[in-house]
C-alpha cells in the first residue's frame, strides 16, 4: 500500500468510525458482576475564602472559560479516591447534597465493562485491520488518538464523564437515584447536548477539577434542559476557543511564514490547551463530536452517539444497583517533609484521570518544565515513571500536576476482589 498524507477532515473521520461501529460495536456481551465491593476515601474540597470554587477551579475559569462567570459554575463538595475492579486507582468528585460517590464509581465500572466488550469484538478488529491507508490518513490528520480502538475507548469514557459530571447538578432535577438520573439524562438528550455544544478540553478539564458550567431546568414532561443562559455561555466559550486557535495559526502561517505542520509542531503547547483540531477548522465552522454526526450507511440513517449512550446507560444502571461502597479513612501524606534521595518506589505514580494522548503530553510537559525526566507513561494502566530527585520534589510535582487539573496517586492500592452474591 502506498503511504497517504494525513489530512484534516472531520466528516470523513466520523464516517470511518461510523462504518467500523455500525455493524455492531458492542456485539461481544460480557456478564455484569452480581456484586462489586469498592472501598473509597473521601475528602472535602478546600474552597477559597468567600468563594464556592477552589484555587484550581478559579484559575481555570479565569484563564480558559471566558466569558463564563463564577456564579454559572457548580463545584463538587468532595473528592474521592478508589481502586476500580481492574486494579487501577481513580479519582472523582461528588456533592454532599447530591447522589454521592456511586456516580463516579459506577461510571468507571461501566466504562471498564464497555471497554472490555469493544476489545473482545473480533469482527470489529477485523474491520479495523481492513482499513486502507486513506482511512488511516484521515484519522491521523483529524483525531488526537489515531487508533480506532483508542478513539472508541476515549468516546466511551467521555460518555461516562458527562454522566458523572452532570450528577453534580442532581438537585436541579427530579431524579433521586443513580438509575433515575442516568435514564433522565438519556431521555433529556443531555449527552447529545454535551457532544454538540461543549468543546473537548472544556469537558475533560472541568470534570477533572470537579466543576460544571451548566444550569438545568426541569420541564413539565419530567425531562431537563440546559437553560438559555447555559446554551449561550457554552456557545461563547466554544467560539472563543476556536478564535484563539485560529489566531495562533494565523500568526504562525502568515507573520512567521510557517507551514501548517510546522506551526502545529512549534506551537503544540498553545494548541494542546485549546485543541489542535479547532486550529484547522475552516472559518465559520462550529464543530460537533465525531460520534454525533449523522451518516447514511447501507441505505439507512446512522449515528454512533445514540448507540454508545444506550449501552452506557444500560450497563451503568445494572452496575449502580450492584456496587457496595465502603468508605475508609484517607491516609495522611508525609512526602512534604522528606528531603532524602528518591527511591525506586518514589519514581512510580498513577494519574487516574489521564485518558488520552492530550493528557499524556500535558503531564509530560508539566514534569519536563520542572526538570523532571519522564521515563515511561502508559494510558491503559495510568502508570507514570519519572526521575524525581527526592520525595519533596515529587510532592511539588504532584501539586503542579493538580494545578493542571489532574489528580496523581502515589501508589496503586491493593486490588479488591469482585464478590458475587449467592
Amino acid at each position: 500500500m502506498s503511504a497517504e498524507v494525513s489530512r484534516y477532515d472531520r466528516r470523513a473521520a466520523s464516517r470511518v468510525l461510523a462504518g467500523l461501529a455500525q455493524p455492531g460495536l458492542f456485539e461481544a456481551r460480557l456478564p455484569v458482576p452480581d456484586q462489586l465491593r469498592i472501598e473509597y476515601a473521601g475528602t472535602a474540597l478546600q474552597t477559597e475564602p468567600n468563594s464556592h470554587l477552589t484555587f484550581s477551579q478559579r484559575l481555570y475559569l479565569e484563564r480558559f472559560m471566558r466569558p463564563c462567570r463564577s456564579y454559572q459554575v457548580t463545584s463538587a463538595t468532595h473528592r474521592i479516591t478508589w481502586t476500580d475492579s481492574s486494579g487501577v486507582p481513580n479519582t472523582g468528585h461528588y456533592r454532599a447534597d447530591g447522589l454521592g460517590p456511586i456516580m463516579p464509581i459506577a461510571t468507571r465500572e461501566a466504562t471498564l465493562l464497555l471497554w472490555q466488550a469493544v476489545a473482545a469484538n473480533t469482527e470489529l478488529a477485523q474491520r479495523i485491520s481492513a482499513l486502507g491507508p486513506r482511512e488511516h490518513a484521515v484519522l491521523a490528520g483529524t483525531t488526537t488518538d489515531h487508533d480506532p480502538l483508542e478513539i472508541f475507548r476515549v468516546g466511551i469514557e467521555a460518555t461516562g464523564r458527562a454522566l458523572a459530571q452532570h450528577a453534580l447538578l442532581a438537585r436541579q432535577t427530579p431524579y433521586r437515584s443513580a438509575a433515575e438520573f442516568a435514564h433522565g439524562m438519556h431521555d433529556s438528550g443531555i449527552f447529545a447536548a454535551v457532544a454538540t455544544r461543549w468543546y473537548w478540553e472544556l469537558q475533560a478539564s472541568t470534570y477533572r477539577r470537579g466543576m460544571i458550567p451548566v444550569t438545568l431546568a426541569a420541564q413539565p414532561d419530567g425531562t431537563v434542559r440546559y437553560t438559555a443562559e447555559t446554551v449561550a455561555t457554552l456557545r461563547a466559550m466554544k467560539d472563543t476557543t476556536i478564535d484563539e486557535a485560529h489566531m495562533v495559526m494565523r500568526r504562525a502561517t502568515s507573520a512567521e511564514g510557517l507551514s501548517v505542520p510546522e506551526a502545529i509542531a512549534k506551537y503544540h503547547e498553545d494548541l494542546d490547551l485549546i485543541s489542535r483540531q479547532y486550529a484547522l477548522l475552516p472559518a465559520g465552522t462550529r464543530p460537533a463530536c465525531l460520534a454525533a454526526m449523522p451518516h447514511q450507511l447501507d441505505g439507512a440513517h446512522y449515528s454512533l452517539l445514540p448507540l454508545v449512550v444506550d449501552q452506557f446507560v444500560t450497563v451503568f444502571t445494572q452496575l449502580a444497583a450492584r456496587c457496595v461502597l465502603v468508605e475508609v479513612p484517607l491516609d495522611p501524606a508525609d512526602e512534604l517533609t522528606a528531603d532524602g534521595p528518591a527511591t525506586a518506589e518514589d519514581q512510580v505514580f498513577y494519574v487516574p484521570d489521564m485518558n488520552c494522548k492530550h493528557c499524556v503530553r500535558t503531564i509530560t510537559g508539566v514534569l519536563e518544565n520542572m526538570g523532571i525526566k519522564v521515563a515511561e507513561i502508559d494510558l491503559i494502566s495510568k502508570r507514570v515513571v519519572a526521575e524525581f530527585r527526592s520525595p519533596r520534589n515529587r510532592a511539588r510535582a504532584f501539586e503542579a500536576i493538580r494545578d493542571g487539573g489532574y489528580n496523581p496517586v502515589g501508589e496503586r492500592p491493593a486490588q479488591h476482589p469482585t464478590e458475587s452474591t449467592v
